[in-house]
């Protein structure tokens, strides 16, 4: 017989580990609550031109693409933002600005599988549309920052810079776009040489490259410093300087409002999607060597997709990258557990009665569940005790014709006979 497994870079989470995925997207939804963010869902399969088109050269040659029985290219989505762009676009399109949505669930990327990256992977996603102003990037930064905390990270920095900075030089220059988006892949996979070559072969003067290089250098913890030296660096490219200003600007709001994290600033990040415009950043813990989120500001998207000119900002946490992170750093899942109640009858013929006191304390609120394995009473209770139950409640005959059963306190290994009118109380009470 053949033995079936998950495909390549797809995964089965065992029940302690999806837990722990759904406790990180439990502390996500209820951050999206406190900031004001709705909830959207969008489809997980999209026209391949809507996911394609900013998607950056490298996501667009790992999507999962083909064919559908209607003869329409379509995808499976490789992240969040195009399918939200689309939304504001269309259906969206005349709701009040701001808005503020999120959204949550799983991507696909035809990634070869490694540590902490895998074809199927798990994001949330906040959105700010409608402001260009620098609140709105450090209401993502707070929010991306606020995550971090509540996760309960012992040690967290976001790395930031501005797409800005690297696009003001090179269209000052009058390097075409398509040239701006190849250069920016090879700069987002640390292949600094390679893209300096480009911009050499492309014509730019000598200016440009020593520019080039020094921004590429210009990196550091102190923001104030290494925003100065990033100032004079970019001093013969106006719109480069107003990027710097601008990052500036949004960096004096997250502290002055005492948002407080760990920064390291480099005026030569790069991200691979093509639809950033401004502020870019990625969160990382020093354990691992991998972004556990990233986000930025897309002020062209929504206008691409047919909408108005639309200003937005946003970020996307990885799921299943901070449960590993988790994991790694020992922190620990914060989840309230209700203590559970297992009901084992004596003989057979009580099942119904079972099911009719489940009934009721499950309509309480209590967590219970019913012997459905026809095992004897020491056997039911070596399960229940290996599974961590707080009570086992034991049905018999004899109890029952007084309306009583017996309660066992499984962590005292202690039992008595109590009513089953006070039943409710007896659990309930010893939990509050």
């Amino acid at each position: 017989m053949a033995t079936f497994r998950p495909l390549k870079g797809m995964r089965d989470f065992l029940p302690r580990y999806a837990e722990r995925i759904r406790y990180v997207e439990q502390v996500s939804r209820e951050l999206a609550q406190l900031y004001g963010y709705e909830e959207v869902i969008t489809p997980v399969m999209e026209r391949y031109k809507l996911l394609a088109a900013k998607s950056g050269e490298e996501i667009r040659e790992r999507m999962y693409a083909f064919e559908d029985m209607g003869g329409r290219k379509v995808a499976l989505r490789p992240e969040f933002t195009a399918s939200i762009a689309r939304l504001v676009a269309t259906k969206m399109k005349y709701a009040p600005k701001p808005l503020k949505l999120f959204c949550v669930g799983s991507l696909y990327r035809y990634d070869e599988p490694q540590y902490g990256r895998f074809r199927e992977f798990w994001q949330s996603d906040y959105e700010l549309i409608g402001s260009s102003r620098p609140e709105a990037d450090a209401e993502i930064l707070a929010i991306t920052n606020d995550l971090m905390k509540r996760l309960g990270f012992r040690s967290y920095y976001i790395k930031i810079g501005h797409m800005g900075i690297l696009r003001g030089i090179l269209s000052e220059e009058s390097i075409e776009e398509e040239q701006q988006n190849r250069i920016m892949q090879l700069l987002d996979k640390k292949r600094w040489e390679e893209a300096l070559s480009v911009v050499h072969q492309l014509g730019a003067p000598q200016k440009c490259i020593t520019t080039l290089k020094t921004i590429l250098k210009t990196r550091g913890n102190d923001a104030p410093r290494v925003l100065k030296e990033a100032k004079e660096s970019v001093q013969s490219y106006e719109s480069s300087i107003t990027a710097v200003e601008n990052l500036r600007e949004i960096l004096q709001l997250t502290k002055g409002g005492g948002i407080d994290f760990e920064t390291l600033i480099e005026a030569g990040f790069a991200r691979g999607l093509e639809y950033y415009t401004g502020m870019i950043f990625e969160s990382y813990v020093p354990d691992m060597d991998i972004a556990l989120g990233g986000g930025g500001r897309y002020d062209k998207l929504i206008e691409l997709f047919g909408g108005e000119p639309t200003p937005a900002v946003g970020v996307a946490p990885g799921i299943d990258r901070l449960a590993l992170a988790m994991k790694k750093q020992r922190v620990p899942v914060k989840i309230r557990r209700e203590r559970r109640v297992m009901i084992i009858p004596v003989d057979e013929e009580l099942q119904a009665k079972v099911f009719e006191l489940s009934n009721m304390l499950r309509r309480a609120g209590v967590s219970t569940e019913v012997e459905v394995m026809g095992r004897t009473v020491s056997k039911a209770l070596s399960d229940a005790n290996r599974r961590a139950f707080a009570y086992a409640i034991i049905m018999g005959r004899e109890e029952l014709k007084e309306g009583k059963v017996v309660l066992r306190n499984m962590e005292k290994r202690e039992q008595r006979v109590v009513e089953i009118k006070t039943l409710l109380e007896e659990i309930l009470g010893s939990t509050s």
